[in-house]
């Protein structure tokens, strides 16, 4: 058969979509790709052509910092985000037979399905985009089940008021009929949830048929360069930092390894996006690029990080202590799940300092937290992408 797979957003959405193409191109399946246009050349390493879709979200290195936009930009943005998305996936889905779109904000996925007449399903990676009175949008599980709803309906008509002229206009385009809800459409009925079931449990969804497939991990075989590994080589397990795509200032390096030297520990500094930096040239730090985290995880004390669901899930499955500092979206979801769980400590963004920062890191270093962490590993499953494909090859037959 042949799918297209279409990721949004920052590696954390686009990594799960190419982890389920690697699988599908496995079972010997025509795979087409749709991805920003700044992970092109990442995709094309690992073997597949790929149609860009949206912005590239990262700003190019010693760009100015970022303006907030007026609201007459946004509104420019969002218009040119919905078109472009209906523009790129009606382009890349001609001749498949099915449409696999990742994470909510997949405006033009069912209805490109729709005019093709073909098979869709969205899917998403964190419990918290899912409507539930268990929860409200994006937030922490808990809280009142009617307050939760209402902001569920609130929510709902943001994101009409946002995209709902604009879906409907490139609708009109393609001969279809009007929407009268934008987010019940991108879900649809029978969205599925990529995340493991112990990290992040199905909550309940009225109106809703979900399944959930287990978190899309991409296997890497990439070794850690030999200056890492010499590191890791020279003393005791360091602590591993790093925020990944997340926008944090870069006084936020300094802050961090003076708690991770506070607790008597050395620290490996993932860049990230940021471009964080060592403060100085002292052994007790290193500074990386992009890294194999399935690699290096196993081998720290500690994973300080900003609550990805897939830094999250690959924590765990490391069996290695985590210290969470939430930013936006779902990763408070994670930090809730990571306390609840036993499996570390967070701390929130704004409250971030060294003395909170090394409170943090002394609990999740605590012999119970870490012997919890490490018990846990094996319950973490790593089939995600071949339920997922299943279900695939099933509807398709």
């Amino acid at each position: 058969m042949r799918v297209l797979l279409t990721g949004v957003g920052t590696r954390g959405d686009v990594q799960p979509v190419v982890a389920l193409a690697v699988e599908m191109r496995r079972r010997g399946h025509d795979v087409r790709l749709c991805v920003p246009p700044n992970f092109i050349a990442w995709v094309g390493g690992l073997g597949f052509t790929a149609t860009p879709i949206g912005i590239a979200m990262r700003q190019p290195s010693g760009a100015a910092p970022a303006v907030p936009p007026t609201p007459e930009q946004i509104r420019a943005l969002v218009e040119h985000l919905a078109r472009d998305q209906f523009d790129a996936t009606a382009s890349a889905a001609e001749g498949c037979d099915m449409i696999v779109a990742g994470g909510a904000h997949q405006y033009a996925a069912r209805s490109i399905a729709e005019r093709l007449g073909i098979l869709s399903v969205v899917a998403v990676y964190a419990p918290v985009a899912l409507p539930s009175p268990d929860h409200a949008p994006g937030g922490e599980p808990g809280g009142d089940p009617e307050s939760n709803l209402r902001r569920w309906q609130d929510e709902s008509r943001s994101w009409n008021e946002r995209l709902l002229e604009r879906l409907n206009a490139n609708r009109e385009r393609l001969g279809l009929g009007p929407l009268s809800d934008v987010f019940s459409h991108v879900l649809g009925k029978a969205p599925w949830l990529a995340t493991d079931s112990v990290l992040g449990p199905l909550p309940s969804t009225p109106g809703l048929q979900v399944t959930q497939t287990g978190a899309w991990l991409l296997p890497d075989q990439a070794p850690l360069v030999p200056e890492l590994e010499a590191f890791l080589a020279a003393g005791e397990p360091p602590v591993y930092i790093g925020f990944g795509s997340m926008p944090v200032d870069p006084q936020t390096g300094r802050v961090v390894i003076e708690a991770v030297r506070a607790a008597g520990r050395r620290v490996v500094l993932s860049q990230g996006w940021a471009e964080l930096g060592l403060v100085d040239d002292a052994p007790d730090g290193i500074a990386i690029g992009d890294v194999n985290q399935q690699a290096l995880f196993p081998r720290v004390a500690a994973v300080v990080h900003h609550g990805g669901a897939g830094t999250t899930t690959t924590a765990a499955r490391a069996g290695v202590p985590q210290v969470i500092v939430p930013m936006f979206a779902d990763q408070p979801y994670w930090a809730s799940r990571v306390r609840a769980l036993g499996l570390g400590t967070s701390v929130a963004r704004g409250a971030l300092s060294a003395e909170s920062l090394l409170a943090a890191l002394e609990g999740a270093l605590d012999h119970g937290v870490a012997a919890r962490a490490a018990a846990s590993a094996g319950a973490v499953a790593v089939d995600g992408t071949t339920v997922a494909a299943d279900l695939i090859e099933r509807a398709s037959a």
